[in-house]
């Protein structure tokens, strides 16, 4: 399981047309785009996918066109998680139905549950797609809720309960999963801006919002990584936090960013973000500008 899962896994980004509707030619050219760069893996329907704000039948419209151009190349995760039982489940069901590798769930957010309340959910969700592994989504600075190893021992009697994508910043919390959770459970870094420590520490590979804007430069960390040369990988982190520090410098949502980003670089037009996210704003070319020219440059030195 864990080799199956190991690797650059993008977090994939919402595609919209013109009038700001899911394009499904947009979601095929940019998942063509992303295998083509050698990712293991795409992160399907996540927090860079702006999945809180479309709805069901978007979610379902997004995966059914990565699925289609996936065709088992790369493995395809999915989220699945809504902010109810029953919407998850539907997208559970839909995403087993697809041959989806693995689902994945952030936990309930808004009301603050109690434990044996998250794992039910958890549980309720993975029943709905009893043949395909499912992986805790561990967000806590979004989703107000952190896994707890007293959460995490009560979900691995689940057996589908088969990894752990790991956004919070302590990578102690990536080491504790990994070894509770067992040789075979898989554990993905979460905070792209410590992706080397991430694996240092025991993740098996990272999913990450920032990796479709670079992907050359997270696959070659990785790469250096693999192969123990740490100074190497270093430099390439180095280059790759101020890459991010640049980009979170917009006034615009940080995807409205790297969406402009990638359409400067590759010509690939992924549309803008959906409200209330906030736009580019004519303040923010520089900060694109830049942005286009660090990523240029630290391909040309590492890729």
């Amino acid at each position: 399981m864990a080799s199956k899962f190991a690797g650059i896994t993008p977090a994939f980004y919402a595609c919209y047309d013109k009038e700001g509707n899911i394009s499904p030619a947009g979601v095929r050219e940019f998942t063509e785009y992303l295998i083509g760069k050698g990712v293991q893996g795409l992160y399907v329907g996540g927090s860079s996918g702006e999945c809180i704000y479309h709805s069901v039948e978007e979610r379902k419209l997004v995966l059914e066109n990565v699925m289609a151009v996936a065709k088992g190349r790369i493995f395809v995760i999915a989220h699945v998680a809504c902010n109810n039982t029953k919407d998850s489940q539907e997208l559970a069901r839909h995403a087993e139905s697809l041959g989806a590798d693995a689902i994945a769930s952030i936990p309930p957010i808004y009301f603050k549950l109690p434990e044996h309340a998250i794992a039910k959910y958890w549980n309720d969700i993975s029943a709905a797609a009893p043949n395909t592994p499912f992986i805790i989504y561990n967000i806590p600075q979004l989703a107000g809720v952190s896994l707890t190893m007293s959460l995490f021992r009560e979900m691995l009697k689940n057996p589908m309960v088969k990894g752990v994508k790991n956004s919070s910043m302590p990578t102690q919390d990536i080491q504790m999963f990994k070894m509770y959770g067992g040789e075979d459970f898989t554990v993905f870094n979460g905070p792209d801006e410590q992706f080397i420590a991430g694996r240092a520490i025991g993740a098996d590979g990272g999913i990450g919002g920032t990796y479709a804007v670079m992907p050359e430069l997270f696959l070659a960390a990785d790469e250096a990584f693999k192969k123990g040369d740490m100074e190497r990988a270093k430099g390439i982190q180095w280059d790759i936090d101020a890459i991010i520090y640049k980009l979170c410098e917009a006034k615009g949502n940080l995807y409205a960013t790297m969406k402009e980003v990638i359409k400067r670089r590759t010509g690939i037009d992924l549309g803008s973000v959906r409200a209330p996210l906030a736009p580019l704003a004519e303040s923010d070319e520089p900060v694109v500008q830049e942005s286009v020219r660090l990523i240029d440059e630290a391909i040309r030195r590492w890729a």
